[in-house]
């Protein structure tokens, strides 16, 4: 599945280059299979992914990791509302559906 967060999968969200690497926004404690069918990714080049300089890539630092967690969660409840939900709802079912809010 593509990710949700942008139209833009050919290209690394950060810097534009080609993508080489999805980075899954919510991971951790088996949510990574979750994000990965919800479309809760985002496309990026390596460097920006993990190989770059660590103030500049998201692995490793923990800003940029909580900052994609937000994203994640953002965009998914953004899809529920799209289908009907309301504001509370969509949070609740993110919680409920990964074990925890990041907003």
């Amino acid at each position: 599945m593509k990710g949700i967060v942008t139209e833009y999968n050919d290209y690394c969200l950060f810097c534009g280059k080609p993508t080489e690497a999805n980075h899954h926004l919510v991971y951790g404690k088996g949510n990574r299979t979750l994000a990965e069918k919800d479309g809760i990714k985002i496309p990026c080049c390596n460097d920006c992914h993990n190989i770059g300089d660590i103030l500049n890539r998201i692995h490793g630092n923990p800003m940029a990791e909580a900052m994609s967690k937000m994203m994640g969660q953002l965009a998914w409840e953004k899809k529920a509302i799209a289908k009907g939900m309301k504001e509370d709802e969509a949070r609740e079912a993110f919680r409920a559906r990964y074990g925890e809010s990041y907003l």
